[in-house]
């Protein structure tokens, strides 16, 4: 997000005496990744996020009805891996470097923690989501 998008939302938000929270401009189905039009400020009598840069880019976990406040629990990280989804997992450990296929287990988004199971030895083990859809082992 563009620093004058973010400047143009921090425009709207009123200025009374209480803290603003960003709140659904429209209905936001659960997996809609949040931009800034999604957004509006509304005043802080209820709780919920008052930076647009927590929300922005995050995907709702849940379907978020338009004027209600937006909570952190309420997003994620975009799914990057899909349960069922065949990966690639990487196994480093200095210079050595091994690579498997596996299948997920669970969705996952950057930076997540899910399992995934080999699909030659059918063993389980965790892998880290990196940012390009591939699993790191043995982190």
């Amino acid at each position: 997000m563009t620093r004058h998008a973010i400047a143009a939302l921090f425009a709207l938000l009123p200025l009374t005496g209480q803290a603003a929270v960003l709140a659904a401009a429209r209905t936001l189905q659960a997996g809609t990744i949040i931009t800034a039009s999604d957004l509006r400020a509304i005043d802080g009598k209820s709780a919920g996020l008052s930076d647009p840069a927590s929300a922005i880019g995050k995907q709702a976990r849940v379907t978020i009805y338009e004027g209600r406040p937006i909570h952190a629990n309420l997003l994620q990280s975009p799914r990057i891996v899909r349960r069922n989804q065949t990966v690639q997992v990487i196994f480093q450990r200095g210079a050595l470097q091994v690579r498997a296929q596996a299948r997920a287990l669970s969705d996952g988004g950057e930076g997540d923690v899910i399992r995934v199971m080999n699909t030659d030895s059918r063993k389980v083990i965790s892998a880290l989501v990196q940012p390009d859809g591939s699993l790191l082992a043995g982190f």
